[in-house]
């Protein structure tokens, strides 16, 4: 959410303009040069996209909680072949658990696509797959 916030004109990318109005914004007043410092830290081609800017400011992770998203990740993957597809998590999830579907709200087609929307097809995957590997 930050970095949307600080995304002035929605280029889903921060320019050293938008980096420094935004870390003023949030009460981090460090000076310029400190800023273009931070900047310089986390830039690689002259602005910061989101995967650059979290990538600086997520803590890295221990041993454990690889091993936990590893075994996740192992669960979800069901045909073992490194990425989780539709068809994977429709292996895992089962939506008759889903409160609408209980309800007769929704079909179990409907409670699946709504855990679907959680996330973002690709992008999530190579994320997360990023993520859990970086």
């Amino acid at each position: 959410m930050t970095f949307r916030i600080m995304d002035d004109d929605g280029s889903k990318s921060l320019d050293f303009q938008e980096f420094e109005k935004g870390l003023e914004n949030y009460g981090v007043s460090v000076g310029k040069d400190k800023a273009q410092q931070s900047f310089a830290v986390m830039d690689k081609d002259g602005t910061i996209n989101f995967d650059e800017f979290l990538e600086k400011l997520r803590p890295s992770m221990s041993s454990a909680r690889k091993q936990v998203i590893n075994q996740a990740f192992r669960k979800f993957d069901k045909t073992g072949d490194g990425v989780v597809t539709i068809e994977d998590l429709q292996g895992v999830y089962n939506s008759k658990h889903h409160p609408k579907y209980k309800s007769g709200e929704w079909t179990e087609e409907q409670a699946f696509r709504s855990f679907l929307e959680n996330f973002d097809s690709g992008p999530f995957l190579i994320d997360f797959v990023s993520y859990v590997f970086s």
